[in-house]
Order: C-alpha cells, then structure tokens, then sequence
C-alpha cells in the first residue's frame, strides 16, 4: 500500500491510496456489504458511480457462505464480481453489538451464531487467515470494543486486549506472508476518555503498519466527546499514514472528522437509511413517505443528476416506498450512495482548493439539527 498526500487544508488531507491495482481518492467514503453486497445495489452500479473501495464482514461472511466456499471461488472480490478494493473489519465491533452472545478471553472471542447458536471461538490469528481466504486487501486486527458508557476498568480492559491483539495479529500477518497481498491496519480504542484514547494512538503509531483506524466511536457517545477523541488520535498517528474512522456516515460526523484529518469512513447510514425512505440531498435530509411529497413532482434532490433524480419524481418513488416496491428501495439507495461519492469529492476539491473551512461551514448549515 502507498498512500499519498496531495494538499492540506489545516488538518483536512487530500490524498491518494494505491494497492494491488486499485486507486482510491481520499477522502473516501465506503459503502458497507456486510455479506458480500452492498444491498439494493448492483457492482457494475456503484464501479460506474465511481466506487472503489467497499466493506465487508468477516463474521458474517465466515458463517455464511463460509471459507469453503469463498475458497472454492477464489475470494470475495471473484465470488461477488468486484473488481476493486475490499476492506474487511474483525467481527470486533460483531463482539460488541452482539454481545449477549459473546465472552471475551485473553486469547479471543468465544461467539455463539446469531443464526443457529453454533459454537465459534476467534482468535487474532484465525481472524487474520479468515480475512486471507476472503482475499481482503485492507485487514482489521480483532479487537475490544468497549460499551458507551463504560468505566475506566472496563476501558482499559479493553485496551490491553484490543494491544495484545494487535501484536499477535501484526506478527501472524507477517509470518504467514500475509503482508505480500493485504494491508493492515491497527484499531485506536479507549472510548472517549483522554489518557486511554492517547496511550493506545501511541501504541498503534509506534508499530510498523500500513494504516491506523479509530474504533469505538460514534456509540453513543457526545459530539464533544467524538471530536475530542478523533483529534486526541490524529495528532499522535503518523502524517504518512491513511487514518480510517470507523462506522461514520453522517454529513457532520463527516465534515468534523476529515477537518481533524481523518481519510476514510465508512458506514450503514445512506443505504439502511434508504431502506426507511429517508434520502440525502443538497439541502439536508428528506423524508421520501412524508405526506407533503405525495403531489410532488420534483427530484429527491434538484441539485442531483443521479438516474432517479432525473427519471423520478419524489412522488413516485414515495408511492413506491408506501405501497413496499422494491424499486423505491433501489431508487433511494442508488440516490444515496451518488449522493456520497459526490459529496465527499466535492470536499476533496475544497481542500484542494483551500475553501475546506467555507464548504464545511456551508454543509454543516444545510444539516444544522441533523
């Protein structure tokens, strides 16, 4: 992986990330596949919007379909049809949001299946072959991602598992050869008190690694305290380094992190979003099932030059949210992940340009409340 900064705007970077054959302009945004799709869309669909970079999830994907089939298939990217970067989390943040179903030891994370109450036991070396065998290109060490609110205790519990982890995983990635065909990457944790967030930046800085990602945000916590951490973490990780916060897709959240010099971001919201009929636009967010939108006969976004945007009226595609069709669902996702990629080029060209500290100013106007 070569990752490299073309301006700075203050904090804000503008920068180019290439690896085996993929080039992805930051900042990035990246849509979530959890199981080897983003849903509701086509991959032709989001190459041409002009995506190159998306996630998906290793817990779920070593359940169903399994390392045996991807195997068999040569990968993820052969089996799914997608010809770009793929990024795969841990099932760290897997361990978290299910944790009725996991314990944690000093050697893994023991899961019981969300779908049949199997047995399963990740390590931080199994999590690493895993992610080999879906033939990621970007890899997440297994890590603790503690609760918010959590004590003091049970953060640093956290930290020390989430750093022995990290040890174990960067040495089994090295010696299995792993580093010859993905990039790893280190997880920031300590929620988002001041000393922990500052030791674990350190720690992870002071390692040989490709690129750093800041977990455990964005889960409840203030927005004070989010912009607080990002910047605590930011100001220790290496310049030279693409930064990646986790699970962040909100046009402030956004907007606050790449000025504290974050380059990528990933999350559900524009396509779960889309689900519910709710849709970004240049002028904030809309509610598509509104009442109000039922006679309309305007785009979802009159600033977008999206297929929807110019084929649809917001009263159609409502009609097809309340009466359930497939298609408003469609509409609403393609609509949204346009609406990202563009977005988030638009902010590269402002830090480009030198008006990061206006566009910021301006976009954080339209999604005032949000």
């Amino acid at each position: 992986m070569k990752f490299h900064i073309e301006k700075t705007s203050q904090s804000a970077r503008a920068g180019v990330l290439r690896f085996n054959g993929t080039e992805v302009l930051t900042p990035v945004f990246m849509p979530v596949g959890t199981l080897g799709t983003v849903k509701a869309m086509d991959h032709a669909q989001l190459s041409e919007m002009g995506y190159r970079l998306i996630l998906g999830n290793t817990y779920h994907l070593y359940l169903r379909p399994g390392e045996e089939v991807l195997a068999s298939h040569g990968g993820l990217k052969k089996f799914m049809n997608w010809q770009a970067g793929l990024l795969t989390d841990s099932g760290g943040f897997q361990a978290y949001s299910l944790s009725s179903l996991t314990k944690y030891t000093a050697d893994g994370v023991h899961f019981k299946s969300h779908i049949d109450g199997s047995p399963h036991f990740f390590t931080p070396e199994k999590v690493q072959d895993i992610q080999n065998v879906i033939g990621s290109d970007i890899v997440m060490p297994l890590d603790d991602c503690a609760p918010y609110p959590s004590s003091t205790q049970r953060l640093r519990e956290g930290l020390e598992r989430t750093h022995s982890w990290l040890e174990r995983s960067h040495r089994h990635w090295k010696e299995n050869g792993y580093d010859k065909t993905s990039a790893l990457f280190s997880i920031v944790q300590g929620g988002v008190d001041p000393v922990l967030r500052r030791e674990s930046a350190q720690f992870a800085a002071s390692l040989d690694i490709p690129g750093h990602a800041l977990g455990g945000l964005s889960v409840g916590e203030k927005k004070e305290q989010f912009r607080e951490a990002i910047a605590i973490s930011t100001s220790i990780l290496p310049a030279d380094k693409p930064r990646y916060l986790m699970g962040v897709g909100s046009i402030p959240e956004i907007l606050y992190a790449v000025e504290l010099g974050v380059d990528m971001m990933d999350c559900v919201l524009p396509t779960r979003n889309a689900r519910n009929g709710q849709v970004f636009t240049s002028f904030g967010k809309l509610n598509l099932r509104r009442e109000d939108n039922k006679m309309s006969s305007l785009p979802m976004d009159t600033e977008c030059d999206c297929h929807f945007c110019r084929n649809y009226s917001r009263g159609y595609i409502r009609h097809l949210h309340k009466t359930k069709e497939i298609l408003g669902i469609m509409a609403a996702t393609h609509h949204n992940l346009h609406f990202m990629l563009h977005f988030m080029r638009k902010m590269r060209e402002a830090i480009l340009d030198g008006t990061f500290s206006s566009f910021k100013a301006d976009w954080l106007e339209r999604y005032r409340g949000g």
